[in-house]
């Protein structure tokens, strides 16, 4: 699995370009590079819900699990025709996404981000998760090597994070943030 850093700095990306893991170079604002970084993103935010207080088990097993995965597909998008992320991952989402949404009241109306800290951390998440998707369709726009599991994961993910933070907002004991849509009046005809 490559090298180790021995060194951090290399002065190699000075020029504005930066190494694959395939030994090729690209520059630094590449599609591939944009993607795989919104992942690494991603995954920090992650790290952001799993370092409030009071999270869940069940909840920092399934995203310590997401981390590692996440790091499979930021590494599938960083070396070009690599393969990492697998349907059985995918599937695997999907089942912990309805483990947690089954116990859930059906949504009558949308949420805004917030509900403690917890839950809006995750909600960051959730929005980055959703750029990483984009990021990831306008790369396999142009990389064809881009297999379609990882737009696919991110898709799902996002969706299990939508889940995760209303489990948290409720959990945290702070409640979801619905969305008072009557708040605007219509104006009166005459």
């Amino acid at each position: 699995m490559g090298n180790r850093l021995s060194k951090i700095y290399t002065r190699t990306g000075d020029d504005g370009s930066t190494g694959l893991g395939d030994g090729s170079r690209v520059q630094k604002d590449s599609p591939r590079v944009a993607a795989y970084g919104t992942v690494d993103e991603l995954n920090s935010t992650i790290g952001m819900v799993l370092a409030c207080p009071g999270v869940d088990d069940a909840v920092r097993e399934a995203l310590t699990q997401i981390q590692h995965e996440l790091f499979d597909l930021g590494g599938e998008l960083c070396i070009p025709g690599m393969a990492m992320i697998e349907d059985a991952d995918i599937t695997r989402l999907e089942s912990v996404l309805d483990a947690f949404n089954e116990p859930l009241p059906p949504l009558k109306d949308f949420i805004l981000p917030g509900g403690g800290m917890a839950a809006s951390c995750c909600h960051l998440a959730r929005t980055v998760c959703r750029r990483a998707e984009r990021e990831v369709i306008a790369l396999r726009r142009d990389e064809p090597d881009v297999r379609p599991q990882t737009q696919r994961y991110l898709n799902r993910l996002s969706d299990l994070l939508f889940v995760l933070c209303r489990v948290l907002a409720r959990s945290g004991g702070h409640g979801e943030v619905l969305w008072q849509h009557e708040r605007r009046r219509k104006p009166s005809a005459g």
